[in-house]
């Protein structure tokens, strides 16, 4: 049993006998505007935008004649009419129910957004409050750093570099010592083993190699060749080359330079 049965059930039998008259008058009228419509549509043959034209006249026509006819009840007797109101109102209390308990459901995402907010506010604070109190903190560093403070702990710096560079050279020197054979005169190689091999005073050692081609690579980096000559013993020269320590020119075999290593 749906509304219109329920509404039709709680009135009386002349109440149900005027409404179904009335609700067949309305019919008849309904049949009548849909005949009166079917003869009046335009033939088939006509002009699409004649078609529309028309229309569109036949429209702002019956928009008037409605806009001058004055509203009227389709029913006078109380009892339908209360009736009536009684279904209306049920209607728009469900409608509204509905709207509150959408308002409802809003109120509660804009709570949980809101809560939100406001942690995510206190949190940039509490971070804002931090960085002010290091910058703060910085700044009386920086007032009590003198320029004096500065220049020393940098000329410490420098002299802690120096010597640890001292050490690397030391180091290097220990191992170049202990590992690389002297520079020794061709003839001496065909000597006996039981014989000290002679050592050729006019060649530089590995370790003055490598430091001239250190200091070549850092003085003059746009040109970092160093020209071989004869205090060069062939062999440091040859061992450099072949474990890529150093490379040659491409052009000129004798010059060399330090393997680019970064």
């Amino acid at each position: 049993m749906d509304m219109a049965e329920v509404a039709a059930s709680q009135l009386s039998e002349a109440a149900q006998a005027e409404l179904l008259d009335m609700c067949e008058d309305q019919f008849s009228y309904l049949e009548k505007l849909q005949n009166e419509i079917i003869l009046c549509e335009p033939d088939s043959c006509q002009n699409p935008q004649d078609q529309s034209v028309n229309r569109l006249v036949a429209t702002e026509a019956e928009l008037k004649q409605w806009l001058a006819v004055e509203p009227k009840l389709l029913a006078t007797n109380p009892e339908i009419l209360l009736q009536a109101g009684k279904e209306e109102m049920l209607k728009l209390c469900s409608e509204l129910e509905m709207v509150v308990s959408c308002c409802e459901a809003k109120k509660d995402k804009l709570r949980e957004t809101k809560e939100l907010e406001q942690k995510w506010l206190e949190e940039k604070k509490q971070v804002h409050i931090a960085f002010k109190e290091h910058a703060v903190r910085l700044k009386m560093e920086k007032e009590t750093l003198s320029e004096h403070n500065v220049l020393q702990d940098t000329k410490a710096k420098i002299q802690k570099m120096k010597d640890y560079q001292e050490r690397l050279m030391e180091s290097l020197g220990d191992v170049l010592e202990k590992h690389v054979p002297p520079p020794q005169n061709e003839a001496s190689t065909g000597k006996k083993k039981n014989t000290a091999p002679e050592v050729k005073e006019d060649l530089v050692s590995l370790c003055e190699i490598l430091e001239v081609l250190m200091n070549k690579a850092l003085n003059t980096p746009h040109d970092p060749y160093v020209t071989l000559d004869s205090t060069f013993w062939p062999p440091y020269v040859e061992m450099l080359l072949r474990y890529g320590i150093a490379v040659r020119h491409q052009e000129s075999n004798f010059k060399i330079r330090l393997e680019t290593f970064f």
